[in-house]
């Protein structure tokens, strides 16, 4: 069945949502991936655009398919936008995606959608796996790749089942959710459970709240995308302070460390990623000199911005905009 336009009124099986903001880097090449679905429903793109300056606009009219929506950028939030995308959406399931994540094969759709059939595994909220750029720095890549390892194995769905297991029994990867590459139902949304208003970390706040409520999540190891951050190192601390300070608002992940031990992890990050890099196969002589040389002040920065993230107070709204990559770009 075929993608339908933004002309249509009826209703269809599945939007897939994407919110933008200076997104034109992939965001013609995620489009292209998303209009060749080969999915067997109907189904929409809705992008709400939140006052981007780039080219992104541009590459949206290229693209009349597309049925877009412009917010002032004081009006996004993670929650409140996908909250808004639910409110406008056509489609009985939402498949989220952000704006640089590439759906790696026509079948993504499909698989991100399925665990959701109340006739079938009949989930609430469903995460995909995500595979990092080949410009990635190997840090991150081995952070994505252990993320997903520990959600459950290739080519399978791994149901987590709230009403079996309380949420502090299960592990990180039954915990973990992402909305770069997920889906959920739209009424379960509007009416049972929406995403928490929060700065950051509204996808995982999302998982934990429909796990305590006895609903049942999945991890679909066959919708993939491709999507790392492109970050500069200065950019990287920063993200790991975001992505850590909102884990803690939520009463997710770590919840303290001391600066002992900040140190002493960010040694362990260097003996063990360097002798990783020296094996991978996925870089040549020059990329692998060029990560050894550099890659030791990485884990140091990862180490030092999740000190920070879990010793600041939470209450110190000057400090906290000092070290986030959300405040500096706001």
């Amino acid at each position: 069945m075929p993608l339908v336009g933004p002309e249509s009124t009826q209703a269809v099986d599945a939007t897939v949502f994407i919110p933008t903001f200076n997104g034109e880097k992939y965001l013609d090449q995620l489009l292209n991936s998303v209009e060749k679905q080969n999915f067997a429903g109907t189904f929409e793109i809705l992008i709400i655009d939140s006052g981007s300056s780039d080219a992104t606009l541009d590459i949206i009219a290229a693209h009349p398919a597309v049925r877009l929506v412009e917010i002032p950028g004081s009006e996004f939030g993670h929650g409140r936008t996908r909250n808004l995308a639910a409110k406008l959406a056509r489609g009985t399931n939402i498949a989220y995606l952000s704006h640089d994540a590439i759906p790696t094969d026509s079948d993504w759709l499909t698989n991100i959608t399925a665990p959701l059939d109340p006739a079938g595994l009949n989930c609430v909220g469903v995460v995909g796996k995500h595979i990092a750029r080949s410009n990635c720095s190997p840090l991150l890549k081995y952070e994505i790749e252990g993320v997903f390892r520990a959600c459950g194995p290739d080519g399978e769905t791994t149901i987590i089942d709230g009403s079996l297991k309380k949420t502090h029994e299960l592990s990180a990867g039954e915990l973990f959710y992402s909305d770069v590459n997920s889906a959920t139902r739209r009424d379960f949304l509007l009416n049972v459970i929406a995403y928490r208003d929060v700065n950051y970390s509204e996808d995982m706040a999302f998982a934990q709240d429909l796990l305590e409520a006895g609903y049942r999540k999945a991890y679909a190891a066959q919708a993939i995308v491709e999507h790392s951050n492109d970050v500069t190192f200065s950019e990287y601390g920063k993200r790991i302070f975001d992505e850590n300070l909102g884990m803690r608002r939520v009463g997710q992940g770590r919840q303290s460390l001391s600066w002992v031990q900040a140190k002493l992890r960010a040694v362990r990050d260097i003996l063990v990623s360097t002798s990783r890099i020296a094996r991978d196969r996925d870089y040549n002589f020059g990329q692998k000199l060029k990560w050894l040389l550099v890659n030791p002040a990485y884990a140091w920065t990862k180490w030092v911005n999740i000190h920070r993230a879990l010793n600041i107070s939470l209450d110190d709204e000057k400090k906290i905009e000092k070290y986030s990559l959300e405040a500096s770009r706001a």
